[in-house]
């Protein structure tokens, strides 16, 4: 199998953004590793692209196969949604490198599945920054709801600890200032490390 990169950072870090342009360089041979969710599928969403749309049973099911890497669960309006990465055929090619995005404890929970073939890309962008951009994010919304920007920003403090951090091998980090050429850095590491990238 190829690398799986791991792509992490604090809330209103830029992580999305950063996904999106490093999926779409054909150069870099990446492809977005799909995670399954119980929960229902919204309009335009695609089955095996957006996510692997199934439910509990199958979930329990995977689990009691030891398929299941690691499990995320939220309780909603709608009762239990589950959100979960599988040990399927997407980890078995050897074809591209993975891309993903996710917690710290996701990524461990990986690291301690596949090893060093998981390879950490940390976000950084400085406090106050992503602090301003989050609320400028939530004022755009229909009904902004500033104190879950707060809870947030408070939850990554501590989600995302300097020991929390050390504890999982994070030291490289990539600082966002400006998205391209925090992209363009990202980049240059992927193309050093990746396997399938013609070196």
């Amino acid at each position: 199998m190829g690398n799986i990169f791991y792509l992490m950072g604090k809330s209103s870090s830029g992580k999305d953004s950063i996904f999106q342009e490093l999926l779409k360089d054909t150069q870099l041979n990446l492809k977005k590793a799909v995670l399954y969710t119980t929960r229902p599928i919204r309009a335009g969403e695609r089955e095996g692209v957006t996510y692997h749309f199934t439910d509990e049973a199958a979930l329990q099911q995977l689990q009691m196969e030891n398929k299941v890497i690691e499990v995320r669960g939220y309780e909603t309006i709608q009762g239990m949604w589950y959100y979960f990465t599988v040990e399927d055929e997407q980890f078995t090619h050897t074809k591209y490198d993975l891309l993903m995005i996710g917690t710290l404890e996701s990524y461990g929970k990986m690291r301690e599945r596949f090893g060093r073939q998981v390879i950490p890309i940390f976000i950084q962008v400085d406090d106050g920054q992503r602090l301003l951009r989050a609320v400028l994010r939530e004022g755009k919304q229909e009904q902004p709801v500033y104190a879950e920007v707060c809870r947030r920003f408070l939850a990554d403090e501590k989600d995302f600890s300097a020991e929390k951090l050390e504890e999982n091998g994070i030291t490289e980090f990539f600082e966002n200032r400006d998205l391209d050429t925090c992209v363009k850095e990202i980049k240059d590491f992927i193309k050093k490390r990746g396997m399938h990238n013609g070196h």
